[in-house]
């Protein structure tokens, strides 16, 4: 792609989100969700393969479906309660519609089903982006919201930590593990969203750094699915040592970073007397966690079968920047000693 044209395109991705991060106004915040649509489109679609311009269309429908939703929900605010204002949002009704709107944004169940579609028809830089930059806006959104709809908030939580649990365990394509996971991790921030939202952003930050490092660890081994994981131990045997620690902590395992919010998660939702959503909650980690050991299993435990399609990729050096994944991957694995400094933070 052309640099020039890149770099509009990302300006409008970052232009969109940080309108909608500024504005008090539904209209000028769904306007800003349109220009982080419309910015992405192009770069899904570069490629001009069948699978991506399958995504980029099921993608574009559902944003577009989901904005319609939001765009009605705020003037049905506006004529019911004369504000359109995005923290007036009192009335129940536009509300819900909005919330779901929202969830529907950013994938979560039971509205998740276009998520892993998707996922799977984009390469992994732009998957990268989809499962981290695109899900700060309507996120924003969310967390001006949050008051209202308790109960529907738990019950999206708990379906999202379900179904992203339960979605991953057959699956082979890397992408689509990567989609159940982040539907899963979503859950959780919304679980806890409207008891302690200070804990849903450290969640979100923790979630963007972990996905970040394991996105470059595929792009690195150039793997998609979980059988080329297994020729990466002769390509960057020291990285193939650390992936399984990067997973496990994407799985939420001690002494790794991913345990930090799930821990408090778990601790606050105990404290509101919600000790069956919690337990509910937990047991859904155990899900996502297997499938997160299957493919610690295949990249560390399993060697390719020696034959000239698995000895081609090994003698590609990548080109691929280490510096980044050097940073994230330190942060994914050793952050659990700071979470007393951030607890602190958070409650200061």
């Amino acid at each position: 792609m052309n640099p020039y044209i890149l770099a509009t395109l990302l300006f409008g991705l970052g232009l969109g989100t940080t309108m909608t991060f500024a504005s008090s106004h539904w209209l000028l915040a769904w306007m800003g969700l349109e220009m982080n649509t419309l910015a992405i489109i192009p770069l899904m679609a570069q490629h001009h393969h069948p699978r991506a311009v399958e995504a980029t269309t099921k993608y574009f429908l559902t944003q577009a479906a989901a904005a319609a939703t939001l765009l009605f929900a705020s003037v049905t605010n506006a004529w019911l309660t004369g504000q359109w204002e995005i923290q007036q949002a009192t009335h129940p009704l536009p509300s819900t519609m909005i919330t779901l709107a929202l969830a529907l944004k950013i994938g979560l169940a039971p509205l998740h089903a276009w998520l892993p579609e998707v996922l799977q028809g984009l390469n992994l830089t732009t998957g990268l982006i989809l499962s981290t930059w695109q899900k700060l806006a309507p996120f924003a959104l969310i967390l001006q919201l949050q008051p209202s709809n308790s109960t529907l908030l738990i019950i999206l939580g708990l379906m999202s930590t379900l179904v992203g649990g339960w979605g991953g365990l057959n699956q082979t394509q890397l992408r689509k593990i990567l989609a159940y996971s982040s539907i899963a991790h979503l859950g959780w921030m919304i679980l806890i969203l409207q008891f302690s939202p200070s804990i849903t952003l450290l969640t979100l930050l923790t979630y963007f750094i972990m996905t970040f490092s394991t996105f470059l660890v595929f792009k690195l081994n150039n793997s998609t699915n979980i059988n080329a994981l297994a020729t990466s131990w002769v390509k960057a045997p020291a990285l193939t040592a650390l992936t399984p620690f990067i997973l496990l902590s994407l799985g939420g395992l001690p002494p790794l970073t991913g345990f930090m919010p799930k821990w408090l998660i778990l601790q606050e939702l105990t404290k509101q007397g919600l000790a069956p959503t919690a337990t509910l909650a937990a047991l859904s980690a155990l899900l996502s966690l297997y499938f997160y050991l299957r493919l610690s299993y295949a990249m560390t435990l399993t060697i390719s079968p020696n034959n000239l399609t698995g000895t081609t990729p090994w003698r590609l050096p990548s080109t691929q920047s280490t510096y980044p994944l050097a940073a994230s991957t330190t942060m994914t694995i050793c952050l659990l000693p700071l979470t007393p400094s951030i607890s602190a933070l958070l409650t200061s």
